[in-house]
């Protein structure tokens, strides 16, 4: 039997071909144009979002975790911009904030929103300045278009709580489906 000389440069060259063959799908997303855009995120949009906050903790004190679920109905203009009512649960006690007399909803949140043509997006929801106050929580997201814009997956990427311009960390999620046709 006949012995090949040893070619120390194969396993180089495999090596890299197996690297090479994985790294473009992992930079294809964010250059793909699946044709969306603001239009594709237009009408109400119904949310259940859920996630903790974690609010700054005075020296010495325990650490505080804020359990948050609700429920939102957000309204997307198709043009950028966006209105939303909500109603909102922390550690088993309804959120304050205005309020419809009628639904008990929160009311008067107002946004902004960019959708990319890869089907990701970015987006800003105002809350109104409490009683008082000096401004209203803002709340930044990042999210995903799904089902052809009938299904958005967010998550909230920067928390500003009211009356301050300081964020603090958060976890929440939401997932929201197209009302109607």
């Amino acid at each position: 039997m006949k012995m090949q000389a040893s070619k120390p440069w194969v396993p180089v060259l495999i090596a890299t071909l197996l690297l090479a063959s994985f790294v473009p799908g992992a930079f294809a997303q964010s250059g793909d144009n699946d044709g969306c855009s603001n239009a594709t995120l237009s009408g109400d949009y119904a949310f259940r979002v859920s996630g903790q906050v974690y609010p700054p903790v005075p020296p010495g004190a325990s650490p505080v975790v804020l359990q948050r679920d609700g429920v939102a109905m957000t309204h997307f203009d198709s043009d950028g911009k966006l209105t939303q009512v909500d109603f909102g649960m922390s550690n088993g006690s309804p959120l304050q904030g205005p309020t419809d007399p009628l639904t008990g909803f929160h009311i008067a949140e107002t946004g902004s929103y960019q959708v990319f043509a890869d089907c990701t997006g970015i987006a800003e929801i105002h809350m109104p300045i409490p009683p008082g106050g000096t401004s209203g929580a803002v709340i930044e997201l990042k999210f995903v278009l799904a089902n052809h814009g009938r299904t958005i997956h967010t998550i909230v990427s920067q928390l500003t709580p009211p009356n301050t311009n300081t964020p603090i960390p958060a976890s929440i999620h939401s997932d929201g489906e197209k009302q109607g046709e």
